[in-house]
């Protein structure tokens, strides 16, 4: 006969009291299915850790963000940021329904042909681009944002031994209200280096200008701050017609607009803190429509968001392995993903549920992933029943930078799947084997293991 596991009793002290200014949230929550398909049968042909993504959600934010926009600006245009989700199905997703890609590196550039994303479609931006990926871009008809004066010299170069002239974009940074301010990247507006660089490109006569970029910030929870990024690019396009006699194209005005995660700092739920799409759409183009653009003049409103539009559409699902108590009586547990592949735990407090509630009493819990190192923790805090080995917990939002920030340290990198808008499950990405980490080593001969002889 086997004895049943004994878990030594502990004393909870219970609060009770008036709920805050914000209500209460439901005491009890589980998550068993995923846009109708079973998490159970999911575990069981796929394992876990193993990441599942929402074709539904990816399309049907695609679709509000596009709505917001266009329904209050006649020229919209969604660019993909490709380093936010870099899987392919999820890449192409948006790419039907219309979207340009936008990258930040010769692989991502890479990544965007390799799924068909004609070069006259991708925004090539980033501080880095290599001077091969640079004529490449160039030759087929890629927008390259110009990040600094070193760059600028390069394409003009380019430009002269190509006997041509190459339209660029102009990366500008600019006080918005935020700190801390992003002023890493481009052209300050505000001292005046902006200027300078427009009149330097009209001097040198070999490139023109055909737009202007700003990305004033990451999860930005003030859609005022938009508008006072898109007065100011306003302002700037103007100031380079008047320099070159030439209107700007279009004005990409980044992303970083919040997805309805909750961020560590938050007081309130990112589902009630995380404003919503529409508000980012009226303060950008409000201030761009009372800029004063003749109507043929009017700039391309160009957008690259990436958070908010995947950053629901991807799921978690773990299991536990292993139930302790620390030394302070805090219940933990240890599921089989970490911050290896879980990277927002950093930054986020991910929703963590169970698979299925079986009942028992709530108590707060600490979730660590299986990783042997301090900080691998995936829920500092968190209310949750009474789990053991084996039960399935899904974590919520994951399907931002996740997947582009993973790596295989001590653990191998899970599979992906997508659902599909009728249910059907494919397999996106497989798990990783440890060729797939040791594939591209050579070991020297002179460390080759010695084989035992034979007797």
């Amino acid at each position: 006969m086997s004895r049943l596991p004994y878990e030594k009793p502990t004393i909870i002290k219970h609060y009770t009291g008036l709920a805050n200014k914000l209500g209460r949230g439901p005491s009890r929550r589980d998550l068993a299915r995923i846009d109708g398909v079973s998490i159970d049968a999911l575990i069981e042909q796929y394992g876990t850790p193993l990441f599942v993504f929402s074709e539904h959600t990816l399309r049907q934010k695609y679709r509000d963000t596009h709505r917001a926009f266009t329904l209050r600006y006649p020229k919209v245009q969604i660019s993909w940021s490709y380093k936010t989700n870099y899987l392919d199905a999820v890449c192409q997703v948006f790419h039907d329904e219309g979207s340009w890609a936008e990258v930040v590196s010769e692989i991502e550039y890479g990544m965007a042909r390799r799924l068909g994303v004609p070069g006259n479609r991708i925004l090539f931006n980033g501080p880095y681009k290599p001077e091969e990926s640079l004529r490449v871009a160039i030759k087929e008809g890629a927008h390259i944002h110009v990040d600094h004066y070193d760059e600028l010299y390069l394409i003009e170069r380019i430009a002269k031994e190509l006997g041509t002239r190459i339209d660029v974009a102009l990366r500008i940074n600019m006080d918005t209200g935020i700190l801390p301010r992003w002023d890493r990247f481009g052209f300050n507006l505000d001292n005046g280096e902006a200027l300078d660089a427009i009149r330097r490109v009209h001097a040198g006569g070999h490139l023109g200008i055909e737009g202007l970029h700003t990305h004033i910030g990451t999860f930005m929870l003030d859609p005022a701050a938009y508008g006072r990024a898109a007065a100011k690019l306003a302002g700037l396009a103007k100031q380079v017609k008047e320099t070159t006699g030439t209107p700007v194209k279009y004005l990409d005005f980044g992303g970083g607009f919040a997805s309805r995660a909750t961020l560590h700092a938050q007081y309130a739920p990112g589902t009630d803190a995380s404003p919503p799409i529409d508000d980012y759409a009226e303060a950008i183009t409000s201030a761009l429509l009372a800029a004063g653009f003749p109507p043929s003049e009017l700039p391309t409103l160009m957008l690259e968001t990436g958070r908010a539009m995947v950053d629901e559409a991807g799921f978690m699902v773990s299991r536990v392995v292993g139930n302790k108590r620390l030394a302070n009586g805090t219940r933990a547990l240890v599921i089989d993903a970490g911050v290896n592949v879980l990277f927002t735990s950093f930054w986020y407090r991910h929703d963590v549920l169970p698979v299925h509630d079986r009942g028992g009493m709530m108590e707060e819990t600490v979730v660590y992933g299986p990783l042997c190192m301090n900080i691998d923790v995936v829920r500092p805090s968190v209310l949750l029943p009474p789990l053991e080995p084996g039960d399935a917990l899904v974590i919520r939002p994951v399907g931002a930078y996740n997947l582009t920030q993973s790596m295989q340290f001590i653990r191998l990198r899970p599979a992906c799947v997508l659902i599909g808008e009728n249910q059907q499950v494919d397999l996106i990405r497989a798990a990783e084997v440890l060729d797939d980490v040791k594939g591209p080593e050579r070991l020297p001969a002179r460390f080759q293991p010695k084989r035992a002889k034979k007797a």
